[in-house]
């Protein structure tokens, strides 16, 4: 079955829930069983068994093999939050003393989590670069790296990472890969096919698409994701609660229609930018003049509606006016939800992170961020072309 009708059908016996179209919410913390060989049986896989809802539950279960299908994976494992995904996947690939290599515009909470939280706990080293050329990623390596985490494309800019020529670096020094495909999800993109080992999603963004859970998920090959299931999971209790699991089981029936949507849309408000004055530069990588352009288009197969752009101005009190003055883009820190939202992500940067990785990432306060939804186009356009007056 393809993607849409997958999402739809897949795995939903209703004669095992008298006939329900919606399969049932689970919404209970443990399984009971007959006799003591019924629940002595059951412990000799409890990857596959419900026997405590944080470890297995049938209705998020259920999600769990729709998205690892989704992704060509062979199984997946979801979190109460992404960063519980994010956490559990990077812990699952590294120990004391080695070494990670990352990119300078990860997500910020990813990016203070490998910096400040493995270094002090851990010892866990990293180096951040650009991703921007594979020779970067060849520098960095040291005899304790185990471990290339990705986000392509990245936070902030939406910069792309090479994503073929990465798998077969780290191939050749058996380091690990793990990639943030929230932005693409993997109706756009595909990492696992290209050889990355682990792909991790926030489920509160497109996959859950309408801004009411938060979730996460790693997807990858069945050993890695059952072992993270007894250790990482089991061990950190990220656990993915019934009711948010059913939530974004509604959600996928409808991926495939809405990231067209997105895409159109973004695409329309990119391109109406991109030839605004008041505009320095679109960071879209959909735009043709994108200097990733060619590498975005060999790597996903289309393009999402969360970007950036820079503003001609430096001065705080417009660039507020302007942010302040939209009225159907709401002031938001998410995105990927069907509503419209902006956001200037040196607010939350500037206190996450140290001054030269702030730097780095190669951003101002006028850089804003702004998640396209399935509002008409024509009114995003006129919403923005009304608040960019407050910039003259």
């Amino acid at each position: 079955m393809r993607n849409q009708t997958m999402l739809i059908h897949h795995g939903e016996e209703h004669d095992q829930y008298q006939g329900a179209v919606v399969p049932p919410i689970y919404q209970n913390s443990l399984f009971v069983f007959e006799d003591w060989d019924d629940i002595d049986h059951v412990f000799n896989d409890p990857t596959e068994n419900a026997i405590y809802t944080r470890g297995k539950n049938p209705g998020v279960a259920l999600v769990e093999e729709k998205i690892a299908m989704l992704c060509n994976g062979e199984k997946a494992k979801m979190f109460a939050s992404g960063m519980g995904a994010i956490s559990s996947a990077i812990l699952h690939f590294t120990k004391a003393n080695d070494h990670i290599i990352t990119i300078n515009n990860a997500y910020g909470p990813a990016n203070n989590f490998i910096n400040h939280y493995l270094k002090e706990k851990c010892n866990i080293e990293s180096t951040f670069i650009s991703g921007d050329d594979i020779k970067e990623f060849e520098e960095s390596i040291r005899p304790n790296t185990t471990l290339i985490y990705l986000e392509s494309p990245s936070s902030a800019i939406f910069s792309i990472q090479d994503l073929e020529a990465v798998v077969k670096l780290a191939n050749k020094h058996n380091i690990k890969t793990i990639i943030d495909n929230t932005w693409a999800t993997p109706i756009f993109q595909k990492p696992l096919d290209i050889g990355i080992d682990l792909e991790v999603h926030s489920c509160s963004k497109y996959l859950g698409g309408h801004s009411d859970v938060v979730a996460g998920v790693i997807v990858g090959k069945k050993k890695d994701i059952d072992e993270i299931f007894h250790q990482e999971a089991a061990l950190l209790g990220a656990k993915m609660a019934p009711f948010e699991a059913w939530l974004i089981l509604r959600s996928l029936r409808t991926l495939n229609i809405r990231m067209k949507e997105h895409q159109n849309n973004a695409m329309i408000i990119a391109n109406y930018l991109n030839k605004h004055p008041a505009i320095e530069r679109v960071y879209y990588p959909g735009l043709p003049n994108h200097e990733q352009h060619t590498l975005a288009k060999q790597q996903m197969s289309g393009f999402s509606g969360l970007f950036a752009f820079q503003l001609r101005s430096d001065n705080l009190t417009k660039i507020k006016s302007f942010v302040n003055a939209l009225k159907l883009f709401k002031i938001g820190v998410s995105w990927g939800g069907h509503e419209s939202l902006v956001y200037a992500p040196a607010i939350s940067y500037l206190k996450e992170l140290t001054p030269d990785q702030f730097k780095a990432m190669n951003i101002s306060l006028g850089t804003i961020r702004v998640s396209i939804g399935l509002e008409d186009s024509e009114d995003l356009i006129s919403d923005l072309s009304q608040a960019l007056e407050h910039l003259k």
